[in-house]
């Protein structure tokens, strides 16, 4: 089935964009700024000019974009191989469709109702994927002081996970909360089917009352036993690394404010706003996409670095992990045909400063390098002043570092300086130099809240729209991580009926089929 969008290397549009981009140079003296939904992102730290950007115009428009986004903000399937919409946007809408207004208002009564009988001490929020890191980034962001509720998150199929998840809970006082877009999911299955058995083993009468849902498959969500007054809906137009929009967000609401998402709603919906009406020269999302863009397909960097200056953004990179890698990690186009320029970017971080004792070193003066997005909030929510302005001050000093760099000529004065004796100080600069010119943004919070977290999120998910749509990729799928699942579903079964073979009839992969027989002995005295 054509979808009528042409290889991006066969446009010579995208030819006059690469050699733009190969002439452009990141210049430390122009400073470009791109205020958004109360953000500014700076991409001074990126390569840019005129001719750059008229190209980049004349490929946005090869690429009909501005239809795209009509159609990505309308509603319409821009997911073709699933044949539906992306339409989390209207999750956060300011008028939203009834049927997203009557479940709010379902979840927002549940919400009231547990908070003015006190119920619900603790909270075991269980899911994986976009099921968790979205409320665990939102959980983490807000209740990073107190928490009114005790939540305990529950991901992972080990069963450890589960274990320390329940531990030292009341369980007369605890909620299960199981989100799972389709109900299906092996990991939150069998953890909810422990959780439940949990509750059963300390006397609790009723285990089902206690239990809440979150799912586009009510019909599952009810025959596991969850009554329908506790089961809240997805759409199928909403993908799983995009329900933070959603219902999902109720274990955030139970345990900081419903506020929280009220604001973080309002946030993207200002982004949403600014993506679709600032021109492209001054939209956001966009020079970031085709910042991007240039770093990972004519460049070559095999890496985006995540870095928030913000302990309570800890959450933020895995969260953009699953956003960016699972919605990019493509190599076929729309027709099916191999993409033949590099897609989406390893992303990976942690926050500063603890990543300047990490890995900095290897972004400054490694061989290979990668682009850096720096994120930090210019006012704080704690009194030590002191602190702040050192955080500030790390920040901006490696993005200097990594942006100005360092000649060797300046490291030998320095070294020099150190009282070096001439041959020490020629042979010690060579070690000091920063190649410098090394890109990166900046994205400037004015503080944390949930009104600008919402906007940041936002921000990303346009940012790469816009690159898959260049690209000419789906960013709405994910065959790769439903193969593995399928897979591992007849390995399972091996497991629990050992006299089976079908593994080995089906794959000549020995190794596999080795570990499947040797791992069929565990529990059984071997």
């Amino acid at each position: 089935m054509a979808h009528s969008i042409a290889p991006l290397e066969t446009l010579a549009e995208w030819q006059s964009f690469c050699q733009q981009a190969k002439l452009a140079e990141v210049n430390p003296k122009r400073l470009r700024l791109f205020p958004a939904a109360s953000l500014t992102i700076d991409l001074s730290g990126q390569r840019y000019s005129t001719a750059l950007q008229d190209a980049a115009n004349q490929l946005l428009q090869a690429r009909n974009l501005h239809q795209w986004q009509q159609q990505l903000l309308g509603g319409e399937p821009v997911n073709t191989t699933e044949n539906r919409a992306a339409w989390h946007t209207m999750l956060r809408a300011p008028a939203p469709i009834a049927e997203v207004v009557k479940e709010r208002e379902r979840m927002n009564a549940f919400i009231r109702h547990a908070d003015a009988t006190r119920r619900w001490r603790h909270i075991v929020h269980i899911g994986i994927g976009g099921s968790d890191w979205g409320v665990r980034l939102t959980v983490n962001a807000f209740g990073y002081t107190k928490l009114w509720r005790n939540v305990r998150f529950v991901a992972n199929i080990d069963g450890h996970a589960i274990a320390s998840g329940t531990a030292d809970l009341n369980p007369h006082d605890t909620l299960i909360v199981i989100a799972s877009k389709s109900f299906s999911t092996a990991e939150t299955l069998l953890n909810a089917q422990r959780a439940i058995e949990w509750l059963q083993s300390a006397g609790v009468s009723d285990p089902y009352s206690q239990i809440v849902a979150i799912t586009a498959n009510t019909e599952a969500a009810q025959a596991f036993g969850v009554p329908n007054t506790q089961i809240f809906k997805l759409w199928d137009w909403v993908g799983g690394r995009f329900s933070v929009w959603s219902a999902v967000s109720l274990t955030t609401a139970l345990a900081v404010n419903s506020d929280v998402i009220a604001g973080m709603h309002a946030g993207a919906a200002a982004m949403d706003q600014h993506f679709e009406e600032a021109p492209w020269e001054n939209n956001a999302p966009i020079q970031m996409a085709l910042a991007g863009l240039i770093n990972r397909s004519i460049f070559g960097y095999g890496s985006l670095n995540i870095a928030p200056y913000d302990a309570r953004l800890s959450d933020l990179v895995p969260y953009l992990q699953q956003l960016e890698m699972e919605s990019l990690g493509k190599s076929v186009d729309l027709e099916g045909n191999p993409v033949t320029v590099p897609t989406g970017p390893a992303v990976w971080g942690m926050p500063g400063t603890d990543a300047q004792h990490t890995f900095f070193q290897w972004l400054h003066q490694g061989s290979d390098g990668a682009p850096v997005d720096f994120i930090v909030c210019q006012g704080a929510d704690h009194d030590w002043l002191e602190h702040h302005q050192c955080l500030l001050a790390n920040c901006l000093a490696q993005r200097e570092a990594m942006l100005v760099g360092k000649n060797y000529e300046q490291a030998l004065n320095e070294c020099l300086r150190q009282g070096h004796d001439p041959d020490t100080a020629a042979w010690l600069a060579k070690h000091r130099v920063h190649q410098g010119g090394r890109p990166n943004t900046l994205i400037v919070l004015p503080r944390l809240s949930p009104y600008t977290l919402g906007a940041l999120l936002a921000l990303y998910e346009h940012k790469i729209a816009v690159q898959a749509r260049i690209w000419g990729i789906n960013p709405f799928d994910q065959w790769g991580v439903e193969y593995g699942k399928n897979l591992a579903t007849g390995i399972i079964n091996e497991f629990k009926n050992p006299a089976q073979d079908s593994h080995q009839r089906h794959t000549p992969d020995a190794s596999t089929q080795h570990w499947i027989e040797t791992f069929k002995r565990v529990g059984k005295g071997a």
